[in-house]
């Protein structure tokens, strides 16, 4: 890819960061929505749930074959593609006139999305090759996933009181006609230099394991953890994995490449990055309908008792991404894990009637948890990796994010969803499971951050790099034509 400009490369990361906004806040701004969505399409719990995962579960199982195959066809034509299948699922969602049509055009934007977020971070990766820059870059394009996560709630709030649940998916539709054009302008074409083939066997087993259990988890609470229709897909995502650890060492081109696991400093943002969106989707699916279905508050009035948490990460985000650049990731991770385990520890004391100003202290703790977890887990997952690894490996690190959201609303709708009906003390008894499990994942970002910030883990990343330009040196000498030299 040629050098461009200072201006052509800011205006670059702008389109990938209004991308990762509308689809990242998609996530969350569904959530605020759910009441609505409930009384107006007779909606179960189970059925809110499957609002939500329809989505995150399409975007987990399918962003590493969208990273991988933007690596070989071209990472701006799968933009576009994405772009436009973003903007059709949303169309369709705003024409919803059933639950059952919701859920699928939601798979059907998750789709899109897939095609967006992970190419996005490789465009940017491979847009800023000086390594600081590049790193304020990433820190800038992470900020963007906690803000949306952050805004969605406010801007869904607004919309959903003022003109229906419908509108938070028509706005989509101009800003995606927008991103496409841009994208056509000033985005430049580009793919790795070693392309990877498709690797069907391996995408179907992760969509296996992937579905089966969330389907499991969800639909636990209605047919019991001892029914077949629950045992039955949790042995299948069992087999799957064994399934994947099989077969995927024995390709050339893997769907999940194992070996970038040999990097500590990889491996733990993979896993901190699914702790922490599993505790933040958490937080979000319960706290919407404790502050609207428990404390009586509109749509409007809960989005902007999130305002603080978002205004958090507008400030604090660029600021992690800087000392992310100039010190490494080891702080912000560590300030991270430990705001959300006295987040979720601060949870456990809210009751229905808490004052609202005690309650917006303790949202306090989870914006600066969202303001410095995901600047240090993007530039985890991408360095000392070989740039042409870029596509695969944020591929594997949004996937984490979106699997971790996935998981988060199966579980916290499973914990507490069976008491929401009755609201008040019932619900928010119920909701201690769901703090507890966030307490628990703020202790493990706070190890998984030591762990992967020492020498050890610096030379383990240095390994794998080493590992993947051996052998993109050997397909190089492979392809070299015979006679020339």
């Amino acid at each position: 890819m040629p050098e461009l400009s200072r201006r052509r490369r800011l205006l670059v990361l702008a389109i990938c960061c209004a991308s990762v906004i509308v689809v990242v806040m998609d996530i969350s701004i569904v959530n605020v929505a759910l009441p609505a969505i409930r009384r107006d399409l007779r909606a179960s719990v189970s059925g809110l749930q499957w609002t939500v995962d329809a989505y995150t579960l399409v975007l987990a199982g399918f962003l590493v074959l969208a990273g991988s195959t933007a690596d070989r066809v071209g990472r701006r034509r799968v933009f576009q593609v994405g772009l436009a299948a973003f903007g059709a699922g949303s169309l369709l969602c705003a024409l919803a006139p059933s639950l059952a049509w919701l859920i699928a055009a939601r798979a059907l934007q998750a789709v899109g999305g897939t095609m967006l977020n992970p190419v996005a971070m490789a465009i940017v990766a491979t847009t800023f090759p000086e390594p600081a820059e590049r790193a304020r870059a990433i820190g800038v394009f992470g900020s963007m996933t906690g803000l949306s996560l952050t805004l969605g709630p406010i801007v869904g709030g607004a919309l959903v009181d003022g003109f229906g649940w419908h509108s938070i998916f028509w706005i989509n539709v101009p800003i995606v006609a927008v991103a496409i054009v841009c994208t056509a302008v000033f985005v430049p074409e580009s793919r790795a230099v070693r392309a990877r083939r498709f690797d069907p066997v391996g995408q179907i087993l992760v969509m296996l394991v992937l579905g089966c259990v969330v389907f499991s988890i969800i639909e636990s609470r209605r047919l019991g953890w001892t029914s077949p229709l629950i045992l039955a897909p949790l042995a299948v995502a069992v087999l799957g994995v064994l399934g994947i650890l099989g077969h995927e060492p024995r390709r050339a081109d893997p769907l999940l490449e194992l070996r970038l696991f040999r990097s500590v400093p990889f491996s733990s943002a993979i896993l901190m990055a699914l702790f922490a969106l599993c505790g933040f989707g958490a937080f979000l699916f319960v706290t919407t309908q404790y502050l609207q279905d428990v404390r009586g508050l509109s749509a409007l009035a809960t989005g902007l008792c999130l305002l603080p948490v978002g205004a958090l990460v507008v400030v604090l985000s660029p600021l992690t991404g800087r000392l992310v650049g100039t010190r490494g990731p080891r702080l912000p991770l560590l300030v991270a894990g430990g705001a959300l385990t006295l987040g979720g520890g601060a949870s456990l004391w809210l009751g229905p009637d808490t004052p609202l100003p005690a309650v917006l202290t303790t949202y306090l703790l989870f914006g600066i948890f969202l303001s410095t977890v995901n600047p240090p887990i993007t530039n985890s997952a991408v360095a000392g990796m070989p740039r042409s690894m870029a596509g695969v490996a944020t591929s594997l690190a949004s996937a984490g994010r979106q699997t971790g959201t996935t998981l988060g609303v199966a579980i916290s709708g499973t914990v507490a969803g069976s008491v929401l009906p009755g609201g008040g003390t019932r619900f928010t008894d119920a909701e201690h499971g769901v703090w507890w499990m966030v307490l628990g994942l703020g202790l493990g970002i706070v190890l998984l951050g030591l762990l992967s910030t020492g020498p050890w883990a610096s030379g383990t990343a240095a390994g794998a790099a080493a590992l993947f330009e051996e052998v993109e040196r050997g397909a190089a000498a492979r392809t070299t034509p015979v006679g020339r030299g």
